[in-house]
């Protein structure tokens, strides 16, 4: 819950408005109390437009779907509670650091490649379209090429294009 929070956060949807609970079909006086709660908590945060924010959900369903993230994410509390195949104990902080750092780079990647599908684009018009920095733009393209998600596509003038090659 915490990856999709944190994803949430980088979209700029409040992260309250996805929650999960855990209860038992024992439970129904707790279940009853957390949808009120829940319920609340959505009418506090008013109304939410999924058109609007398009393109930043599409970037987090396909961030979620990323190997990198998925793997980092399943392996997270294993490597910090058992050893590695090296017989070492990762630490929880190094583990959060490097969970943080693929959750940023899998979401400006997956923006990328969303901006993408409208046709071929320069750094520049990638950058206006998302609000990502035009060096980040261009670190995450270069990734992207080599995973081959991503390539050259044409100039105009001296600006390349870049189209997306992802499914």
């Amino acid at each position: 819950m915490e990856v999709v929070a944190k994803l949430l956060e980088l979209a700029g949807i409040d992260r309250e408005r996805v929650q999960l609970r855990r209860v038992s079909a024992a439970e129904g006086a707790l279940f009853t109390e957390y949808v009120k709660e829940i319920s609340e908590k959505t009418t506090e945060l008013g109304p939410f437009d999924p058109n609007e924010k398009r393109l930043q959900l599409a970037a987090i369903e396909r961030a979620l779907g990323s190997r990198r993230l998925r793997w980092l994410y399943g392996m997270e509390k294993q490597l910090e509670v058992k050893e590695n195949v090296y017989g070492e104990k990762t630490d929880p902080e190094l583990m959060s650091e490097i969970l943080n750092e693929a959750i940023v780079s899998e979401y400006y990647k997956a923006m990328i490649i969303e901006v993408l599908k409208d046709g071929p684009l320069s750094v520049r018009e990638m950058a206006e379209k998302t609000g990502i920095p035009v060096y980040t733009i261009s670190l995450r393209l270069n990734e992207l090429e080599r995973e081959g998600k991503a390539e050259f596509d044409s100039h105009e003038g001296t600006t390349a294009k870049f189209i997306s090659t992802a499914a």
